[in-house]
């Protein structure tokens, strides 16, 4: 079944379009269609999107903030008996009830350039300075350290936490080759080992060599051409990865059928595990 999504926002349409296809992804055998309306700031353009919805009927879910706008959307698409839903409404109706406070509605308010938003430019910088084994000397300063053989998600998952504002480092586990002294030194960071079953790790090696044609050179951070995807070493790689993170206790979370948000959702347990953790412990000791 195809179904025409028409997804409006006042701003950059990020929150209307996860929380849509967060929708849709319940139904099985429904293919949808997404025309994106982001900044929308105008009558003009609230006809254009009308103009679109009645050549490609569809229900209509919007985040806007001006009244005007939202009552010109909601009037033209009951004229055409199309669904259109404030998606926001209900969570911000209950949290001003909670609080006992009214909202004061502004455009773009959660994209403002606020402490948060710093935060996570520094997050992500501070990932891409240490990727991949890079600047160890500085793994202490970050908030989590993961460590895995190659081709075990740890820079989609740096990148998808540091988004979040947590500043991750990753270091790369070679046999034969030692760790950062610094790694076994940690004190702030939560270390987290990331292992992968051998089967679906041969694959995705197997492609990515395929895709750079580098069969017969170094990867970095990895045994050569051949080697590097042959099962059997891959196996030893990971029997020797599991028995590292063992020997320094590193939780570890198995990443064969998880995606990076399973992955970086894992994580942020343990991140918050500990935190509770050590509130309590604070507590006892007063």
């Amino acid at each position: 079944m195809r179904l025409h999504l028409h997804l409006v926002s006042d701003s950059t349409g990020e929150t209307v379009t996860t929380v849509a296809r967060a929708a849709v992804a319940q139904f099985d055998s429904v293919i949808s269609v997404e025309h994106v309306w982001s900044f929308v700031r105008s009558r003009a353009q609230v006809d254009q999107v009308l103009s679109m919805v009645k050549a490609l009927p569809g229900p209509v879910i919007f985040t806007l903030v001006s009244g005007d706008l939202r009552q010109a959307l909601q009037d033209g698409c009951r004229v055409l008996e199309t669904p259109c839903v404030p998606i926001l409404d209900g969570v911000v109706a209950a949290l001003s009830t909670l609080l006992g406070a009214e909202t004061r509605p502004q455009v773009g308010r959660q994209h403002a350039m606020d402490a948060g938003y710093f935060s996570r430019i520094e997050a992500m910088n501070f990932m891409f300075h240490h990727d991949d084994g890079q600047c160890a000397w500085e793994l202490d300063q970050a908030d989590v350290v993961l460590i895995g053989v190659s081709r075990t998600s740890k820079t989609p998952t740096s990148i998808y936490l540091a988004n979040r504002g947590i500043k991750v480092a990753n270091v790369p586990v070679v046999p034969d080759c030692p760790l950062p002294a610094e790694l076994e030194r940690l004190t702030r960071p939560l270390a987290v080992g990331l292992t992968i079953s051998p089967e679906p790790l041969v694959q995705i090696r197997m492609n990515r060599l395929n895709q750079l044609r580098l069969e017969a050179q170094p990867q970095a951070a990895a045994p050569v051409g051949g080697d590097y995807a042959q099962l059997e070493n891959v196996r030893a790689e990971l029997v020797y990865a599991r028995r590292l993170f063992a020997r320094y206790g590193w939780p570890v979370i198995d990443v064969s059928r998880r995606s990076v948000e399973e992955t970086a959702a894992a994580i942020l347990q343990l991140l918050q595990a500990r935190k509770v953790a050590e509130l309590a412990g604070g507590e006892a000791a007063r």
